[in-house]
């Protein structure tokens, strides 16, 4: 490599430097920059954040620029956030009471005008009628919710049939994922009322069972409403599952059929105030003489963990 001597003229040979940057700097040779002037080539977060890259060509939409919304940590995050949402819209609910039943029945069934008349006589007594926001029945609720003047609550879904939210609610909250929107049911509800319905209705159904006999909820009444529609799968619980031991009359205590409007806001305004004493009476559990709620230390088998 070529270098200049001190006077700026060039040297036929190589002198080699031997005193370091010193050297270097007299003879003005190139060294390091000064830190002030060094170029940074890593982008800032905020970089990262408001810069996007962008298509070759000017389009206005390009379904590849939102690839990443579908990825599993984004998901995880959107579900995430719909926790959050769900939780903030209820935090204020006081008393509530959820209301399920099929979307698929008309406003001219019998069902209608007592799952109507049950949201005001809840509204009535203070309790939040809460419902899964569609149509049927659950129409049926938040209107009568509305007249009564209460808080007419609807949790909607996205589905690909059936489910449009109902105009009777007051405050509506939509979610993408059942089981995000199958937990606000159950943190912001004091009790079930099912009145008759498909797959739906059954899965809420079974979930408030499942909770109350493995103890997650406590004092948690479920009305099943219009015994004609109920016996069957009553029969069906007490002569297989049952008799085959694999549930216990305890985890029946605070499931109560009823086909009366006024009976099954009676039971709801029980457990709420009297920690469903009278309730149990009237339950399932107390037709097949399961011990009473609260009772396990006094029980023949004081071990067992259904339903207390």
């Amino acid at each position: 490599m070529d270098r200049y001597d001190e006077g700026g003229g060039h040297e036929a040979s190589t002198k080699t430097l031997t005193n370091g940057n010193s050297e270097a700097a007299r003879r003005g040779i190139l060294t390091t920059p000064p830190l002030h002037s060094r170029v940074i080539t890593r982008r800032t977060e905020d970089e990262e954040l408001l810069n996007r890259p962008v298509p070759t060509l000017p389009k206005a939409r390009d379904s590849e620029m939102g690839a990443f919304t579908h990825s599993e940590p984004w998901r995880v995050l959107r579900i995430q956030g719909e926790f959050v949402h769900g939780i903030n819209a209820l935090a204020e609910v006081g008393a509530g009471v959820a209301v399920f039943g099929s979307a698929r029945i008309k406003s001219d069934h019998p069902y209608y005008a007592q799952a109507r008349a049950l949201g005001g006589k809840l509204a009535e007594a203070g309790f939040a009628v809460i419902t899964g926001g569609g149509p049927g029945l659950m129409e049926a609720a938040n209107l009568g919710a509305r007249e009564a003047g209460g808080l007419s609550i609807g949790l909607n879904i996205e589905l690909p049939f059936e489910q449009l939210p109902n105009p009777y609610a007051n405050l509506s909250i939509n979610f993408r994922y059942f089981f995000v929107r199958k937990t606000m049911f159950v943190k912001y509800a004091n009790g079930f009322v099912i009145f008759p319905g498909g797959f739906g209705t059954l899965d809420e159904l079974f979930e408030a069972l499942t909770l109350v006999q493995t103890q997650k909820i406590n004092r948690f009444p479920i009305v099943l409403y219009g015994s004609s529609y109920w016996n069957g799968l009553l029969t069906w619980i007490e002569e297989t599952l049952l008799d085959q031991q694999v549930i216990s009359p305890e985890d029946l205590n605070l499931l109560v059929v009823t086909d009366s409007v006024d009976e099954a806001r009676d039971v709801i305004v029980d457990c709420y105030n009297t920690r469903c004493w009278t309730t149990w009476k009237k339950s399932e559990g107390a037709k097949l003489d399961a011990d009473p709620p609260g009772a396990p230390a006094t029980a023949t088998d004081p071990s067992k963990a259904d339903a207390q």
